[in-house]
């Protein structure tokens, strides 16, 4: 059966505006990290992709390395590109990252302009795409040169194999020194993706502070702890739970007595805010405004459902700020 969108999406979602670009991301934005590789079910990612464009989600996050095996999110994404939305090519934003280890040898790992070229070339092949509308360098590379890898982004821009420019895991100074490097070559960094949640908030130590002085947006991973500000780890580690796989990056070990204690608490909150655990979490992220999107990732389309109603309460007390500072 041929897809139809929801004619009603654009009214289910808010849009924010990315940094001092052009650009506006929705809100949630959804991240195929997990759940979309060659080792899950298609006709359930499926219809995880068809919810989030009918919900107002025109954001998809991608990278080189995501699967597992690495390379299938990306094989998989271009199959459902081509079956399901040709016809709103241009109502998605479609982002894609290199910065990890893809292949084997001195080019296919970190920020070199040898690989950051060559791995979106491979991307693009296997989502069948002319460009990617965001291109990320993944996380900072130690020896290769910044401006060296920033020249990178700027010369895919001008290729017009991406239509933006960004960075992602940079630490504040970094990000600054890549920011000015990108301004001056005349591509500058639209957005950042850090990892921040609830129980990761580096990004308060001053990245937040440098994205706003530089007119860049911010869109963060891993919001929910991958899963641990859900409901699912109230009562242990189920058997489905992302803790629960062999391939997975969150383990078993990283489900403290202390975090189980904390996970209680704030869950008692949201229900007191008439949220789910993972609602409240999101909005936390999103009542700042240096935050453009919030990437969220789903394993069913009830878990993408649930997210998306933390848009109906983005506003936090005083009283209820403090309380989460004090259980954090």
């Amino acid at each position: 059966m041929t897809y139809l969108a929801n004619p009603t999406r654009y009214q289910q979602m808010e849009y924010r505006r990315c940094g001092k670009s052009g650009l506006k991301l929705p809100a949630v934005s959804l991240g195929l990290w997990h759940n979309f590789g060659g080792v899950d079910v298609f006709e359930n990612y499926r219809k995880i992709l068809r919810l989030a464009f009918d919900s107002g989600i025109t954001h998809f996050d991608l990278a080189n390395n995501y699967g597992p095996p690495p390379g299938s999110a990306e094989e998989n994404f271009g199959i459902l590109l081509k079956k399901d939305f040709a016809l709103y090519r241009d109502e998605l934003i479609i982002s894609t990252k290199a910065g990890y280890t893809m292949w084997e040898g001195p080019y296919g790992d970190w920020g070199s302009k040898k690989y950051l070229v060559s791995s979106l070339d491979q991307s693009l092949k296997r989502m069948g795409l002319d460009y990617v509308d965001i291109f990320y360098h993944h996380r900072p590379d130690p020896e290769t040169p910044l401006e060296e890898t920033m020249a990178a982004l700027d010369l895919i821009v001008r290729q017009g194999k991406a239509l933006y420019a960004g960075i992602s895991n940079y630490g504040a100074e970094d990000t600054a020194k890549a920011a000015q490097i990108l301004k001056k070559l005349g591509t500058p960094c639209v957005i950042h993706q850090p990892k921040y949640s609830m129980f990761e908030r580096w990004v308060e130590g001053g990245l937040l502070d440098v994205l706003e002085n530089e007119g860049i947006g911010c869109i963060p991973f891993s919001p929910l702890a991958q899963g641990l500000l859900t409901d699912k780890y109230l009562k242990g580690v189920p058997d489905d739970s992302r803790a629960a796989k062999i391939h997975g990056f969150l383990q078993k070990t990283a489900i403290t007595d202390e975090t189980l204690a904390k996970i209680q608490q704030l869950n008692t909150l949201a229900l007191e805010r008439g949220q789910t655990l993972a609602q409240m979490a999101l909005s936390w992220i999103l009542k700042d405004k240096r935050i453009t999107s919030v990437l969220i990732g789903a394993s069913r389309t009830e878990q993408l459902q649930d997210s998306l109603k933390c848009l109906d309460n983005l506003l936090f007390s005083t009283e209820e700020l403090l309380l989460i500072e004090e259980i954090l």
